[in-house]
C-alpha cells in the first residue's frame, strides 16, 4: 500500500468522448484500490483530475479555459491538479512548460503509474514545495486487464474492447495519443459484462476506435458481441465505432439475427468526395460507403445509420463540398454529427497540407449539411408516427421531472408525461409516437 495522507479526496471531470468515460471509471477503480476517496464536490477535493480529449480544437480551448478557472481555486488552499487522456499526451511539452499549475500529466496508457505520482505530488505539497509527476509513454501491451471499472449507477455501462489505433487517417490524432490496436481478452470482456449485469445495468455499449479490427485468438467482433448479448440480464447492446473500409459480413448478419443487438450502426462517413477521402487516407470511396449502406439495409431494413462528417478539409472545394452534400441526400441517414476541420498537431494532415479553407466557409458548410440533415431527419422520424416503439427508460427528461426520457432500439431519443405509469429505469416499456421533431420522439 502506497503511504500517504489519510483519505485523500478526488475530484474528476471527464470531457470528450465515451472512451474518456469509460477510462475515468478505470482511474476511479485503481486510485480507490490505494485508499483514495471520490467526491462530486471539487471545493472538498485534495485532487482535482481533468480528463482530456484531443480530437478537436474546440476541446482544447474548453480545457485550456477550465484550468485558467482552477488557477484562482488553487491559490485559495493546496490542491494537487492532474491532466489525464488524450491532450495530456499530444500536448505533453506545452502543458508541461506554459501551465505551472498542473501537478501531474497522464497519458491514456499510463493511469496504473497515478497512485504513486499524485501520493508524490501530495507529501510534496505538504511540504511546502512543487513536485511533477509525468507519465506519457504509449504501451503495445497496456489493456488494464484486471481492473473493474467503477461505474456509477446508471443504466448503461461502458466496456473498452480494444484500445489504440492503426488506421492512420491523416486528420486523427488518436494513434498518437492512445497508440496501436490492442485487443482484450474476450472472457474478461465477458466476465465484466457479467459484473455489469450483476450490478443491475441493462445496457452495455461495446467500445473500440475500430471495433471492426478486434482480434484475439480466433474471436472477431461479431463473435464477441453476440456472446455479451447473450449475458445474462443485458436488454441491449451497443457498439461504436467501426470503420466504413472493413465492415464484415459477419457483424451485419450477428446485428440482423440477435434481438438483444441494437439495430443501429454509427457509421462515420467524413466526406463524400473521393478526392478528399483520399487525402484523408480513409481507404474508400463515395460509391463505396452508399454501397455499404445499401447492403446493410438490404440486410437489416429497419436499421438507424448515423454518421460523422468533417467540412471544410485541407484543400475541400465547393465541387468536394457538393459531393458530400449528395452523399448525404442519397444516402438519407437518420442523423449526423457534423464539425468544422480541425488541425491537430503531430497528426499526417498537419505535416502535409495546409488548413488552407477559411473558417467562415467552413462554417457555412456546416450550416448547409445541417439543413439538409435535419430535414432527412425530420422526415425519417416522422415515419414512426402512429406506431408503438419499445422504449429503454434512462431517466427523466431534460425540459421536466414529470416526463421520462429513454432510447428506441434504433437510439432514438423518446420522451413522454410520466403520470402514473410504472417508472424505472433500465426496464423496457412501450410508447405510442403521436409526434416528431428532428431532435426527439413524443409519446403517450
Amino acid at each position: 500500500m502506497i503511504q500517504k495522507r489519510s483519505t485523500p479526496q478526488v475530484h474528476i471531470e471527464t470531457f470528450g468522448c465515451q472512451m474518456n468515460e469509460s477510462d475515468s471509471e478505470l482511474v476511479r477503480s485503481m486510485l480507490k484500490g490505494e485508499g483514495f476517496t471520490f467526491t462530486t464536490d471539487r471545493e472538498r477535493a485534495d485532487v482535482l483530475l481533468v480528463n482530456t480529449c484531443a480530437i478537436r480544437e474546440n476541446a482544447h480551448n474548453k480545457i485550456y479555459a477550465h484550468l485558467s478557472e482552477l488557477k484562482g481555486l488553487k491559490k485559495q488552499r493546496p490542491l494537487v491538479v492532474g491532466v489525464l487522456g488524450c491532450m495530456a499526451q499530444s500536448l505533453k511539452s506545452e502543458l508541461a512548460e506554459k501551465e505551472p499549475l498542473i501537478d501531474v500529466l497522464a497519458g491514456p496508457d499510463a493511469y496504473r503509474q497515478l497512485p504513486v505520482l499524485l501520493s508524490n505530488a501530495m507529501a510534496a505539497q505538504e511540504e511546502g514545495f512543487s513536485r511533477k509527476g509525468f507519465a506519457l509513454d504509449l504501451s503495445e501491451y497496456e489493456t488494464y486487464e484486471g481492473v473493474l471499472p467503477d461505474r456509477d449507477n446508471g443504466v448503461n455501462a461502458w466496456i473498452t474492447v480494444m484500445r489504440g489505433c492503426d488506421n492512420f487517417c491523416s486528420f486523427c490524432v488518436v494513434p498518437y495519443t492512445r497508440g496501436r490496436e490492442r485487443s482484450r481478452d474476450p472472457e474478461a470482456i465477458l466476465a465484466e459484462a457479467r459484473d455489469a449485469a450483476a450490478r443491475g445495468f441493462t445496457q452495455i455499449t461495446l467500445l473500440g476506435q475500430n471495433v471492426n479490427s478486434y482480434r484475439h485468438g480466433g474471436w472477431d467482433f461479431a463473435e464477441l458481441i453476440a456472446a455479451v448479448a447473450d449475458t445474462e440480464g443485458i436488454l441491449r447492446v451497443r457498439f461504436t465505432s467501426p470503420h466504413p473500409k472493413d465492415f464484415p459480413t459477419s457483424l451485419i448478419d450477428a446485428i440482423a439475427a440477435h434481438p438483444n443487438i441494437c439495430k443501429h450502426i454509427h457509421l462515420p462517413l467524413q466526406s463524400g468526395s473521393d478526392r478528399i477521402l483520399t487525402l484523408m487516407d480513409r481507404t474508400y470511396s463515395g460509391e463505396e460507403y452508399l454501397a455499404l449502406v445499401n447492403r446493410i439495409r438490404h440486410t437489416i431494413p429497419d436499421i438507424i445509420l448515423t454518421t460523422d462528417i468533417i467540412c471544410g478539409f485541407c484543400s475541400e472545394t465547393e465541387e468536394d463540398f457538393l459531393s458530400t452534400q449528395r452523399i448525404v441526400e442519397q444516402a438519407r441517414l437518420d442523423s449526423a454529427y457534423i464539425f468544422k476541420y480541425s488541425e491537430r498537431k503531430n497528426t499526417i494532415a498537419a505535416r502535409k497540407y495546409s488548413d488552407d479553407v477559411p473558417d467562415q466557409v467552413k462554417g457555412s458548410r456546416v450550416a448547409r449539411l445541417v439543413d439538409i440533415q435535419r430535414r432527412i431527419t425530420l422526415e425519417r422520424h416522422r415515419q414512426y408516427i402512429g406506431k408503438d416503439l419499445e422504449i429503454l427508460i434512462e431517466g427523466d427528461a431534460t425540459r421536466s421531472s414529470a416526463q421520462g426520457m429513454g432510447k428506441t432500439d434504433g437510439n432514438v431519443t423518446v420522451v413522454w408525461d410520466k403520470g402514473t405509469d410504472p417508472f424505472e429505469p433500465g426496464t423496457l416499456i412501450t410508447k405510442h409516437i403521436y409526434e416528431a421533431s428532428a431532435a426527439t420522439l413524443y409519446g403517450k
